[in-house]
C-alpha cells in the first residue's frame, strides 16, 4: 500500500467521525439531559406519540395524565421524545384553554342583551353530543 491511500483511509475515517458519530452522539447525550431533567407539571410527548401533564417522576418510570379525564399513564423514561414546562405550553396554546383569550369589553353580537347570550350559550351545551364512550353493548 501506497502511503497516499493510507492517508486516504485515515482521512475518510475521520470524516465519518464528524459528520456522523460525534453529532448522533451529542443527540443522545442532550436526550438523556432532558429525560433525566423531567419534573412535575410538565408536558411530555412520547414516541408514541401521546401528549400528557407529568404527574409523578420515578427513578426508571414517569406517571402522566393525558387528558381531563385523569387518565394516568406509566411509562419508561426513554419512551419520552420531548419535554415543555407548563409556561411554554399555556403560551403555545394560546392560554388555558387552547386558544386567544377574547376581550370581554367588546360585546359579541349587537343587539343581544345578557341573558339572551346565556340563554344561547345554555343552548349549545345541551346540544352537544356525548362523549366517545368505548363500551360495546
Amino acid at each position: 500500500m501506497d502511503i497516499s491511500q493510507i492517508l486516504m483511509i485515515v482521512a475518510m475515517i475521520g470524516i465519518f467521525y464528524f459528520l456522523l458519530i460525534l453529532p448522533e452522539n451529542k443527540r443522545k447525550k442532550k436526550a438523556e439531559e432532558m429525560r433525566s431533567s423531567i419534573r412535575k407539571g410538565e408536558r411530555i410527548t412520547t414516541i408514541g406519540g401521546l401528549v400528557g401533564k407529568v404527574v409523578q417522576v420515578n427513578d426508571s418510570t414517569v406517571v402522566f395524565e393525558t387528558s381531563e379525564d385523569r387518565v394516568r399513564i406509566e411509562i419508561a423514561k426513554w419512551g419520552i421524545q420531548s419535554t415543555e414546562s407548563s409556561e411554554q405550553a399555556a403560551q403555545k396554546q394560546g392560554g388555558l384553554f387552547g386558544g386567544a383569550r377574547k376581550d370581554e369589553s367588546k360585546p359579541d353580537e349587537p343587539g343581544k342583551s345578557e341573558p339572551e347570550k346565556e340563554e344561547k350559550v345554555e343552548k349549545a351545551a345541551k346540544d352537544e353530543k356525548p362523549g366517545f364512550d368505548p363500551e360495546i353493548k
